[in-house]
């Protein structure tokens, strides 16, 4: 598995951003049963940026916590099996590692959500990876079975780091 973070602002998380990424991609990875070794891009940022972000590719003008930039496609969410590794567009050349995409986090939103939610920046942080890759692996929550099959699969994945809400 590749993780490249990158990090902009002057804002510092509380905790250890790269070990707790890679822990909760690493389960998530596991969790889905991805049968590939991936690679994921993370971009930690400010609400300003993210609000242009969110602007510029959902139409929404205000800052969001967490956005998902998916590089694959599924049939079913989750599902593997279409995926040829012979595909040259969806697997890095370099690597052979399968390109999920990219997650972007507010870091001013983890930290107000953390004290919103009452529980640690490092718990708010962790769920919104989780939250994302399970888009990353081509599920949303868009209708109301989708959102509770995604809500489950985050509490599992949540559980498998072991990062209680405290």
């Amino acid at each position: 598995m590749s993780l490249f973070i990158e990090e902009e602002g002057s804002v510092c998380l509380p905790f250890d951003v790269e070990n707790t990424a890679e822990l909760v991609v690493s389960a998530a990875l596991d969790y889905i049963g991805c049968p590939y070794e991936a690679e994921v891009n993370l971009l930690l940022t400010t609400d300003d940026e993210i609000h242009e972000m969110n602007q510029m590719h959902r139409g929404i003008d205000r800052p969001t916590d967490v956005l998902s930039f998916p590089m694959q496609e599924y049939d079913i969410p989750g599902d593997f099996s279409r995926f040829d590794e012979e595909s040259e567009d969806i697997f890095n050349p370099e690597s052979g590692e399968l390109m999920l995409g990219d997650i972007v986090i507010s870091k001013d939103r983890v930290l107000a959500q953390a004290e919103q939610y009452g529980h640690s920046p490092k718990r708010e942080y962790a769920f919104l990876i989780a939250h994302s890759m399970l888009h990353l692996f081509g599920y949303d929550h868009m209708e109301e079975d989708e959102r509770l099959v995604m809500e489950q699969k985050q509490r599992e994945i949540m559980e498998k780091v072991n990062i209680p809400r405290e």
